[in-house]
């Protein structure tokens, strides 16, 4: 019998969730900060150069980071849309392109509706930290009559899943309860349980899998 999932009220996931996406503007924010005191600091003249350079790569920073949370975390809106596949991939591309991972595609569908999207973000966030020296994220998408399936590949050196985020994608709280790091998964796990899926993650070597199985609305009214 599996373990009973952990409750969080509304007001305490809401918290948290606020928490985590602090935690991601904290830096780009900072930066900002620290650049804009440099600019009016008039004995800092010769920085001028560099802290001007700072505030356009921090301000791009934050501003990649706001729009891939917003749809992440909360989709925008609350009215029913499509996201379409470019979008998608621009938002993770702005966020993580610059980063140690290379991210290719291999997908036969042109959106996701806006739940499936929000997952398939918040699964990004996961694999990518599964893989904390670089490596490749492989994003495959397929749509099938009765069910959607999303398979996430991370490959690179050190490649693991923690014990923690495994706990809190099953709706189980870690040890020592949640943080910043940990809400997220548990928001992921929750994401897929409100849309009748499932996901299984497995490691072999340097690579981590995450696949997650969603059923088609007219499959979860037959069941």
């Amino acid at each position: 019998m599996s373990a009973p999932v952990t409750k969080l009220t509304p007001s305490n996931l809401a918290a948290m969730m606020c928490a985590r996406i602090c935690h991601d503007l904290v830096s780009p924010v900072g930066a900002l900060g620290a650049a804009l005191e440099v600019l009016g600091d008039d004995s800092s003249s010769d920085m001028h150069d560099d802290a001007m350079d700072l505030v356009r790569t921090s301000a791009k920073q934050a501003s990649h980071k706001l729009k891939f949370l917003r749809l992440a975390f909360g989709a925008g809106t609350s009215a029913p849309g499509v996201l379409s596949l470019d979008q998608l991939k621009n938002l993770i591309n702005d966020m993580y392109g610059s980063g140690k991972v290379s991210i290719s595609w291999d997908a036969d569908l042109e959106g996701l509706d806006k739940p499936q999207g929000r997952l398939l973000l918040n699964l990004v966030m996961i694999a990518l930290q599964s893989i904390p020296r670089g490596g490749e994220l492989i994003i495959e998408l397929r749509q099938k009559a009765d069910a959607s399936i999303f398979n996430l590949n991370a490959n690179g050196p050190k490649a693991r899943i923690y014990e923690e985020f495994e706990r809190s994608l099953a709706g189980r709280a870690p040890e020592d309860g949640f943080d910043g790091r940990t809400i997220q998964p548990f928001y992921t796990g929750m994401l897929i349980r409100e849309m009748g899926g499932r996901l299984d993650t497995t490691i072999d070597g340097d690579n981590v899998s995450f696949v997650a199985f969603l059923p088609s609305q007219q499959a979860q009214n037959a069941a």
